[in-house]
């Protein structure tokens, strides 16, 4: 567990120096790879909102576009008709703070404005040379995620002629970008970005090589959720991933993750738990 990591802005605090924290997805989409067209209804959304804060999440992570691989990018204008709903229904009703999962600045100003208030930016910061400057100037939190490519080629053929330190270098980079535009260090979160322009032996080398990345300075995300590297090994559907998830969690905690992002919230935390319990020797 990193040292001196500690999220505070509007009125929350997150301390990551602590325990690991849980941020649970929510996707109001008709076609993200595991749980799309579920929660497409706002009504649906609203209540499983509900039901990951209860399971324990400490973030709630809202996308209206699916980043599945070949997928094409979406109009802000749907994207928003999507998620401010939602939002604005859940913005003075949840504890936890809503992260609004996007590339673009349209869609992350909007959302704030509804009430989300930490952007998750799949892009690192480089589809939309303006979401570092919404970050800056509603001085919310932002993810600063690796991918190669973009959702819809990222998947073919990804090659690397050094995987760490070009991730590390785009890492840098998008942080760089962040701290231009206004952007506090301490409102900065970093992820290497599981399944983003990666193959599958490089997802399983970016979460046994975590730990490398401590070196930036800046709390780590990592989402393995539900993944394709899981299906392989396993050989199974989306939905069965979970103890695959959990295997690749519990790695990633012990490697240095700060926060990971997931589906299946209630087991997560508790594998979280036991996990920082022997990591930190104790409860």
């Amino acid at each position: 567990m990193a040292e001196g990591f500690i999220l505070k802005w509007s009125s929350y605090r997150l301390d990551l120096t602590r325990r690991t924290h849980i941020m649970g997805i929510l996707n109001v989409t008709p076609d993200s790879f595991s749980d799309g067209g579920l929660y497409l209804n706002t009504d649906k959304a609203v209540e499983r909102s509900f039901e990951i804060e209860k399971e324990g999440a400490d973030i709630i992570d809202i996308g209206g576009e699916s980043t599945r691989p070949g997928a094409l990018p979406l109009s802000p204008e749907e994207e928003l008709s999507r998620v401010v709903p939602v939002i604005e229904k859940l913005k003075s009703r949840l504890r936890i703070p809503i992260s609004i999962d996007t590339y673009k600045a349209e869609v992350a100003r909007e959302a704030i404005k509804a009430g989300a208030s930490i952007i998750n930016d799949i892009s690192g910061l480089r589809f939309d040379p303006e979401i570092a400057s919404v970050s800056a100037e509603y001085d919310v939190p932002v993810v600063i995620m690796h991918i190669k490519g973009t959702p819809r080629d990222m998947q073919i053929n990804p090659v690397y002629q050094d995987l760490i330190g070009e991730i590390r270098h785009f890492l840098e980079e998008g942080i760089s970008i962040a701290q231009k535009a206004g952007v506090d260090d301490d409102m900065i979160i970093i992820d290497p970005g599981i399944g983003f322009g990666k193959t599958f032996e490089h997802n399983l080398e970016i979460i046994n090589r975590l730990d490398e990345f401590r070196s930036l300075g800046m709390p780590i995300l990592l989402g393995p959720s539900r993944k394709s590297f899981i299906g392989k090994i396993l050989d199974l559907p989306p939905g069965d991933r979970l103890e695959g998830t959990a295997a690749a969690v519990a790695i990633g905690i012990m490697k240095g993750a700060n926060i990971v992002r997931v589906h299946d919230v209630s087991s997560i935390v508790r594998v979280a738990r036991v996990v920082d319990a022997i990591t930190h020797g104790g409860l």
